[in-house]
């Protein structure tokens, strides 16, 4: 009997390449960014913990305190976006997102419909009364629009499981989430800048300058955090398309 002719043995089926974990070093973010979301926090809460409207910031100034709803929203809108900020933290922990994706996904829905209703919408409803002038208005209305457009296009593209367009329109609302405590930053920015000017520009009216510092890092909190992470997605996506173009030439 002829010995059946052996033919060649089936390929296995190639393995995914691992994903490597980078180290802690090559994330230099994460640890500050954390540490700055709870110093933010620790400095910013307590004024509001005790449910007393006279320990608000502007307390009574502004045509806002004549309504008996402001203040509940305020603190609606203030402790949410406490907890928003906490599950940023988690949502861009890029160790957590791959060893955890649970937690990723929770964190994510907690982000999404706690921030959505308390964060924005109470935005919306306070934003028009601000104290600190027509200008911080305007702003404050833009910044929660856009927050509230990017944060549900975003849950959307994970819906479709679209996730490239998912990270993208996250990133942007993170970015613009943390404008609430990089509004501190900035104001402090602007009122070194303007002191100077107290007398000439503002004619000696300190009220004036307060309201302009406090329109100018209102609006420079949430435009110059979207322009650096578009600016930063964008410079990505030409270092990958770079990378994709050697790989297809080399091979």
């Amino acid at each position: 009997m002829a010995s059946p002719t052996l033919g060649p043995a089936p390929a296995e089926r190639p393995r995914p390449p691992e994903e490597k974990s980078t180290p802690w070093w090559r994330r230099p973010w994460v640890a500050p960014l954390s540490l700055a979301v709870l110093v933010f926090l620790s400095f910013s809460l307590p004024r509001y913990a005790s449910l007393d409207p006279e320990q608000a910031i502007f307390y009574g100034q502004g045509p806002a305190w004549r309504y008996d709803w402001y203040y509940p929203v305020l603190v609606t809108h203030i402790f949410a976006g406490a907890v928003a900020m906490l599950a940023v933290c988690l949502q861009v922990w890029p160790r957590l997102r791959r060893r955890h994706p649970a937690v990723h996904r929770w964190s994510g829905r907690v982000y999404v419909w706690a921030g959505l209703p308390l964060v924005g919408l109470a935005s919306l409803a306070i934003a028009p009364l601000s104290s600190t002038g027509p200008g911080t208005a305007v702003s404050n209305v833009l910044w929660s629009l856009l927050w509230i457009s990017c944060t549900a296009a975003g849950y959307a593209a994970a819906r479709r499981r679209r996730y490239a367009e998912h990270r993208a329109w996250m990133l942007r609302s993170f970015a613009l989430i943390f404008a609430i405590a990089l509004n501190r930053i900035w104001a402090g920015v602007c009122a070194a800048a303007m002191a100077p000017f107290l007398d000439t520009a503002f004619g000696g009216d300190e009220a004036a300058m307060m309201m302009t510092i406090a329109s100018s890092s209102s609006w420079l909190s949430w435009t110059v955090n979207l322009i650096a992470v578009e600016w930063w997605m964008q410079r990505r996506g030409r270092a990958g398309n770079r990378a994709r173009r050697a790989a297809v030439g080399a091979a």
